[in-house]
């Protein structure tokens, strides 16, 4: 009999992979009981997992048994609002909206931010390179590896710097299960972020400026609701949940990126000696490996089967079933990564025995936009980060450290250090 998953049990948000490997040592696709009382079907084998990330028998449209709250709530309805966006949606509506933002993370106008990239980098740096010389101490996710994604991404899109703070702590409540937060803080914050993006695109419509939020805004305005969906535009609730997706998916990932090879370089000493001597090959294959071995990302968006499938080892997936396709258990798929909980960049660096893809941005229609903007910020934060600071080091028992919990995104809430 399988275990039950609690997504909001802190052992289970700080270390995932035990259970994942039970899991897909027993059935690669399986049907799990819930803490909340329900089930859903998790797919844990690699093989598996890029299957069902590509088959457009597995929708996107969320299925109704995925924890909403309840229909008639102020909370619902903005819920339902934000989570229009296009990563719930399938094709044609996900192919059109997908189409909308594609332009501004095309590779070259990603690499065009690296420079403005370094420069916050350094900023930071040097504020945290001061709060250590003054205190001894300090935090790498709320000092460094949230502020640098979060300012990078606010430019792109235009959100007002002042605003981050809030907007991180809403983003996190809906991310994480409402039983491992106070009661009414997930609601608070669904109802909190729709007010917000409303706001802020009356404020791009007052006053628009170059960035990407202005730019839909503007064409959402002349289009109207209907027809903005007709005419391959976005309608006033599109361009909220756009705005919302935009903003959540433009830090989350590279935040927990960032953290989670910081820790593992604190950890792995050899590992750190090794990037510091080898150059951007190797800090790119720290990336590379962070992202596989530390998925930040844990689970792909909820799917739902349109119709009966077989998967797996004789496994049929009944119509209208919840699906999770758990990519941190598939990027530690033995059968695909050798000593898959080893941390070795040294997988990914050239002229080497390359390992097979690792998921950490999906796959298939649905693979991450801001992909090569999460890489760039990688590599240009981790070398200088380490080269600023290099005598740092880890202040706490990497087992204590806290996790986000829930299936979806997953890194360290807090990496304190100290100056050496």
């Amino acid at each position: 009999m399988l275990d039950v998953l609690n997504p909001a049990d802190p052992a289970f948000a700080r270390d995932p992979y035990p259970y994942y490997a039970r899991l897909r040592a027993a059935a690669p696709v399986a049907r799990v009981p819930l803490a909340n009382g329900t089930h859903a079907w998790l797919v844990t084998g690699y093989d598996e997992a890029r299957s069902v990330l590509a088959d457009p028998r597995f929708s996107n449209v969320p299925p109704r048994a995925a924890g909403r709250p309840r229909p008639d709530s102020p909370d619902r309805r903005a819920r339902a609002c934000l989570e229009r966006h296009m990563l719930n949606s399938d094709a044609p509506d996900h192919l059109r909206l997908r189409r909308l933002t594609t332009a501004a993370f095309t590779p070259r106008r990603v690499d065009a931010l690296r420079p403005r990239i370094e420069e916050l980098t350094d900023g930071l740096l040097a504020q945290l390179s001061g709060r250590l010389a003054r205190e001894g101490r300090a935090d790498l996710v709320d000092d460094f590896a949230f502020p640098l994604p979060v300012l990078v991404i606010a430019e792109v899109l235009g959100v007002p710097e002042a605003d981050r703070d809030e907007l991180r702590e809403w983003t996190y409540r809906v991310g994480s299960p409402a039983d491992a937060l106070e009661p009414g803080a997930v609601q608070e914050a669904w109802t909190s972020l729709h007010a917000y993006f409303t706001g802020l695109i009356a404020e791009k419509r007052r006053r628009p400026g170059d960035d990407l939020f202005s730019v839909l805004a503007r064409d959402a305005r002349d289009s109207g609701d209907e027809a903005g969906a007709q005419d391959g535009g976005l309608d006033d609730g599109e361009l909220l949940a756009m705005a919302f997706l935009l903003l959540f998916a433009g830090y989350e990932t590279t935040m927990n990126l960032l953290g989670s090879a910081s820790l593992m370089l604190l950890t792995h000493p050899a590992e750190l000696a090794a990037a510091r001597a080898g150059g951007p090959a190797h800090w790119e294959a720290v990336a590379e490996e962070t992202l596989r071995h530390g998925s930040p990302l844990e689970g792909s968006t909820w799917r739902r089967t349109t119709e009966p499938v077989a998967l797996g080892d004789g496994v049929t997936i009944p119509a209208e079933e919840p699906v999770l396709v758990m990519l941190a258990a598939a990027n530690r798929d033995p059968a695909r990564f050798p000593d898959p909980d080893a941390f070795r960049p040294a997988r990914h660096l050239p002229g080497g025995t390359r390992p097979a893809p690792h998921l950490a941005f999906g796959h298939g229609p649905h693979f991450c936009l801001g992909a090569r903007l999460a890489r760039l910020e990688a590599a240009v934060a981790l070398p200088r980060l380490f080269a600023a600071l290099p005598g740092i080091t880890l202040d706490a028992d990497p087992a204590t450290l806290p996790y986000r919990p829930g299936l979806l995104v997953r890194g360290p809430r807090a990496l304190p250090v100290r100056s050496g």
